[in-house]
């Protein structure tokens, strides 16, 4: 029997237990190197779950995908070109609040998002308790608790990364709305954007970044696809506005 293979990506800010979790997932399925032209470590493994296989890449520990570096620019890359079937958020449940930044960045970029509640152990015992189903309410996609050193709650993301793999799971990431003004100027961009890039990539988001003056994504852009000349001038021909989003 041949068995389906899908591609999972896991994202988080750095010391949230990801590679932990990798290690979990894959055992000694797994191999490492380079990033193509980076200097950034690539670590890729593989496991089988309900006879499917599943492909696992620990994207570098970030705390922004806003091109700052080296690491966020790789993390961008791969989530906004290769479009993994889910990206995993693993993210600290003693540090909910900073740690969120990432996963609505990440859910501006795609739909296909999970975020992984890791650390829950440590977070009993400092007397947190996060309610998983309000939360996933609120960001509309799942949310799961883990402890991924003690193999807790592994098995239920399993079966949401399966299900959202199979396409049996329906999500509606939140959407940070900005100012009237912003918002005028990201609707006028984004037929633009479309009419050069086609409907493949997240629009709003590109949107975000034009308007935000990310000349690094530009550069990706004109790298991976067709009509370099169109995204130039796309990207010239917006008002930049530094630090907008």
């Amino acid at each position: 029997m041949t068995l389906s293979t899908f591609t999972i990506a896991l994202a988080g800010n750095p010391n949230t237990g990801k590679s932990t979790l990798f290690n979990t997932l894959t055992g000694l399925r797994q191999h490492t190197g380079n990033w193509p032209g980076k200097t950034v470590l690539r670590a890729e493994g593989d496991f089988e779950y309900q006879e499917n296989q599943f492909k696992v890449i620990d994207l570098p520990g970030t705390y922004s995908l806003y091109s700052n570096s080296a690491d966020e620019e790789v993390a961008r890359n791969y989530i906004l070109f290769e479009k993994p079937d889910v990206t995993v958020v693993v993210i600290d449940a003693t540090a909910l609040k900073r740690n969120l930044n990432l996963a609505l960045q990440i859910m501006e970029m795609t739909d296909r998002v999970i975020v992984c509640v890791n650390l829950i152990d440590e977070a009993k015992r400092k007397g947190i308790h996060i309610n998983e189903e309000k939360l996933a309410k609120t960001l509309g996609v799942p949310v799961v608790k883990i402890s991924a050193r003690n193999k807790t709650g592994i098995n239920t993301l399993l079966d949401q990364m399966n299900k959202m793999c199979l396409g049996a799971i329906e999500t509606k990431p939140y959407q940070i709305q900005y100012n009237d003004e912003l918002e005028e100027e990201i609707n006028n961009l984004i037929p633009k954007i479309q009419n050069v890039l086609g409907t493949h990539l997240p629009l709003r988001w590109i949107a975000l970044r034009i308007l935000d003056g990310d000349t690094s994504l530009i550069e990706e852009l004109k790298l991976h696809l067709s009509g370099k000349k169109e995204v130039q001038h796309l990207a010239e021909s917006n008002s930049v506005q530094p630090g907008c989003h």
